[in-house]
């Protein structure tokens, strides 16, 4: 993504005149999914469970078709909570699979549910997802000293994706490789990779110093 010349590289100043990461173009949607969500950390497990289904609808894709049309995703796959998709069968595998609001790709959607399903096992063997998850944040020897727009080019995979992406494929998630789990660590703030000087750094970096890392059961 291309940025003005005046601004630093990676950063685009926006109408309110402040600078944030330049991947949010100027879509008002993706600007307040920039502010509001991108790099902040939960322990929700539907919240997490579902921001892994859409990351793995979104390989190949932008983030923003996904975005657009998150909407209609929650409607079919009730709210990406987690027990009642478990419960979802191959009726409605072949209803969602017609269902042109989202992407309609019948591995991904049989993909979905069986993650749901290994979210309760994950969740009976560790207490819940989000302490199974935030045990594979990456340490800050694994970090940059500054996150900047030519490191983040340069890694778009990175050692703890790779670990945790290993971890998944054990406990039987799919569609989950190490550049569609990076880009979920990165989402839900797992890492700060805001660029240096993003107007939300801070916060982020703020809510992840006071965030409290779920323990394993």
């Amino acid at each position: 993504m291309s940025e003005p010349l005046d601004s630093p590289p990676g950063l685009s100043e926006g109408p309110d005149g402040r600078l944030r990461c330049a991947w949010h173009g100027s879509d008002e949607a993706y600007r307040r999914y920039h502010d509001d969500e991108w790099g902040r950390p939960t322990a929700d497990d539907d919240r997490l469970y579902e921001k892994l289904c859409l990351e793995g609808f979104q390989a190949g894709l932008s983030w923003l078709t996904i975005l657009r049309k998150r909407e209609a995703f929650r409607e079919l796959f009730h709210g990406f909570a987690v027990d009642r998709v478990a419960a979802m069968d191959e009726d409605d595998i072949a209803r969602i699979v017609l269902d042109a609001r989202i992407i309609r790709h019948r591995g991904k959607i049989v993909s979905a549910i069986n993650n749901a399903r290994r979210t309760q096992a994950v969740q009976a063997a560790h207490g819940s997802l989000a302490a199974f998850l935030w045990a594979h944040e990456p340490p800050a020897s694994e970090r940059p000293e500054s996150v900047d727009w030519e490191w983040l080019r340069a890694n778009p995979v990175t050692p703890a994706a790779t670990r945790l992406s290993k971890a998944l494929k054990q406990a039987g998630f799919t569609f989950v490789g190490p550049t569609t789990v990076y880009a979920f660590m990165q989402s839900m703030g797992f890492v700060n990779d805001h660029v240096e000087g993003c107007c939300v750094r801070d916060e982020c970096a703020a809510e992840r110093a006071a965030f409290v890392r779920p323990a394993s059961a």
